[in-house]
């Protein structure tokens, strides 16, 4: 199986070359290039998965519906769509909402160290989807309130970078808020704000996670 390689980037999301995905993904990590996926229905209902066992960071965690990383050919929007049959088994479009930078270590087995795209689509909530293996060990539907119920409880099995791409949805392109405010309304008060900011801290300080502005 040939060595997957991603994209190093610079604080500002400049490429500047490119690495083996597992060197950047070691205690002190590389700062690259990734995304991560959220699928709701139309109801406001959002796909999580729970990672698959065999991962190296964060086996057995919950996350948003899928992550991956760009190729350098591809720009954040195709690279995940090529990823949701690979990860999901389905096919779909993707929407851009913004991306932020965050450094989290995982034990002391690696860490994450990445510029991350969020992405966003809306699907039907009868579509079957595939536990690929190696990938997804679970999958569920939960809304809102149920996720800051859940992770009031137990915030640590939840991955960072999925409550941090959650936490700055608010912060999107208008237009994509604009575009989607009904499936997302329910995501974007105080007290999803609140759950989500303090189920963060348990995974990493204030200073290792930001918003990067974007020209507008």
């Amino acid at each position: 199986m040939p060595e997957e390689f991603v994209i190093l980037v610079d604080e500002n999301d400049n490429p500047i070359g490119l690495e083996e995905k597992v060197k950047c993904h070691l205690p002190n990590g590389k700062l690259h290039r990734a995304f991560t996926a959220l699928l709701f229905d139309e109801d406001g209902r959002l796909v999580l998965t729970k990672r698959a066992k065999e991962k190296m960071l964060w086996p057995g965690d919950w996350d948003g519906t899928f992550a991956s990383h760009p190729r350098e050919s591809e720009g954040y929007v195709s690279s995940g769509e090529r990823r949701m049959p690979e990860e999901l088994g389905i096919n779909g479009k993707l929407d851009y909402f913004h991306k932020f930078e965050y450094h989290v270590p995982y034990k002391d087995v690696g860490s994450e160290n990445e510029i991350c795209g969020t992405l966003v689509g809306v699907i039907d909530k009868n579509t079957k989807l595939k536990e690929i293996e190696g990938e997804i060990d679970e999958i569920k539907w939960i809304s809102a309130k149920e996720l800051i119920k859940e992770i009031k409880i137990n915030p640590e099995i939840y991955c960072p970078w999925m409550l941090i791409a959650l936490e700055f949805l608010d912060k999107s392109d208008k237009d994509m808020l604009k575009k989607h405010e009904n499936v997302l309304s329910t995501w974007i008060n105080t007290e999803i704000h609140e759950g989500l900011q303090e189920a963060i801290k348990t995974h990493l300080p204030k200073e290792k996670w930001r918003l990067l502005d974007e020209e507008k």
